[in-house]
């Protein structure tokens, strides 16, 4: 499936808006929903619009933090964003990639955006319990340890209050719902309004 960029109109006087990019794949790109504008990242920019703060969602179905990584610098050059949230992982996981090149590839990341002159937040993923033990604890754990090197902010579970809940999920069992999408919303927006309040300071 082919990308996409959806941007969301800024308030009027945009020359002075905050930029929010988001970078992710099917969780943030509303697969599956009825209307992809009820998405949480279409919820987050409602959210936020009357704060002076666009978002653009440049996220894929089925992308990998490889696939991310190679579409990262062109977003950034676009749309010169002031903080970048990175939704991936998850496809990595479940194809069973190698954990240490999901590190390597949101840690280049992560440098790529900050580089930019961008804030960066990332949001955590974990594996259903039958992708095996040692795995699964070995994919949480890149999270942990990039919160830790790279000292960026990191949402530690994504699907938090979500993952699971079979109320919340699509008939596939691993796709959020529309119910779900103000969760997760919330989940995001727990951890990126201190980040939105600093850039605000003088």
């Amino acid at each position: 499936m082919s990308g996409f960029i959806l941007g969301f109109p800024p308030p009027a006087d945009s020359a002075e808006a905050t930029s929010v990019l988001v970078v992710g794949d099917s969780l943030s790109a509303g697969y599956g929903l009825a209307d992809n504008g009820k998405g949480w990242v279409a919820l987050l920019e409602e959210k936020l619009r009357a704060r002076n703060i666009a978002v653009v969602n440049a996220s894929i179905p089925g992308d990998t933090s490889a696939g991310g990584l190679a579409r990262l610098p062109p977003a950034l050059a676009a749309h010169s964003p002031r903080i970048v949230i990175l939704e991936l992982g998850a496809n990595d996981g479940l194809r069973g990639l190698p954990p240490a090149a999901l590190k390597a590839n949101l840690g280049a990341m992560i440098d790529q955006a900050r580089s930019a002159g961008a804030q960066v937040l990332v949001l955590g993923m974990k594996l259903p319990p039958n992708y095996g033990g040692r795995y699964a604890e070995a994919f949480e754990r890149v999270y942990q340890e990039l919160a830790e090197e790279k000292k960026v902010q990191v949402l530690p579970f994504f699907l938090d209050g979500v993952g699971g809940n079979d109320h919340l999920l699509q008939s596939d069992g691993l796709h959020p719902n529309a119910e779900a999408q103000p969760f997760l919303m919330e989940n995001v927006l727990e951890k990126l309004d201190p980040i939105l309040i600093s850039i605000k300071q003088p």
